[in-house]
């Protein structure tokens, strides 16, 4: 088992990582392409002002009709993307590995802090999942690729929650969460994860159109 341990956390890791990397350069190197060769005037009217404008507006809670159309799902969205962000990111856990692997560390979530972000995650999953079989519009696109993203962000934060209290085999539940966020990493270019990609350049395009075309608000 320890073997197996030494190989996710080595040559996976690396793998994933380098999957991570260039596919997310390749995709978003594509899409400049495709933009520029099917609708080469859309980058023409980017513009900063515009673009900015629109993601600040965006990023605040409530302020757009998409948003206020749905309460639930906009708390849940919010809370679900932050914690995402702040426990891998942030987890003492994952600061000593950067350190013991490449020298540098930075301040770390509590612990408690951590498990309680990781808990929001876990039940933000299963209000997307409630949502994707209760909403007959949103069970009609709903597509297997969806449920396999919502499975491994549940997969990578519940067994990293159970590893760390050692629920279960430490060992399997470690393992089982190295694996998941190596996925994760693999998936991010290919799959609607990788909106963490485009979605500030989608965001900025209609912007762009909106304000500098139409002269109208996008939110």
């Amino acid at each position: 088992m320890n073997a197996f341990y030494d190989i996710v956390t080595g040559p996976v890791a690396w793998f994933a990582w380098g999957v991570f990397v260039l596919g997310s350069a390749y995709r978003l190197a594509s899409m400049y392409s495709l933009a520029k060769k099917k609708d080469s005037a859309s980058l023409g009217i980017m513009s900063w002002k515009f673009s900015l404008r629109s993601i600040f507006n965006w990023l605040i809670p409530f302020n757009s009709l998409g948003w206020r159309a749905d309460p639930l799902l906009t708390i849940t969205t919010y809370v679900f993307h932050i914690c995402l962000l702040l426990v891998p990111v942030f987890l003492s856990a994952h600061i000593m590995l950067w350190d013991m692997s490449f020298g540098f560390s930075y301040p770390a979530l509590t612990d408690a802090t951590a498990d309680l972000l990781t808990l929001v995650v876990l039940a933000a999953c299963a209000v997307f999942a409630w949502r994707r079989v209760s909403n007959k519009a949103v069970a009609f696109i709903t597509t297997p690729q969806d449920w396999l993203v919502l499975v491994l962000v549940a997969l990578a934060f519940g067994t990293g929650f159970l590893a760390y209290h050692q629920i279960f085999d430490y060992q399997t539940m470690i393992i089982l969460h190295v694996l998941a966020g190596e996925a994760m990493l693999i998936a991010i270019p290919f799959t609607r994860l990788a909106h963490m990609l485009f979605g500030l350049f989608t965001r900025a395009y209609m912007g762009s159109e909106f304000g500098g075309i139409r002269h109208a608000r996008d939110w």
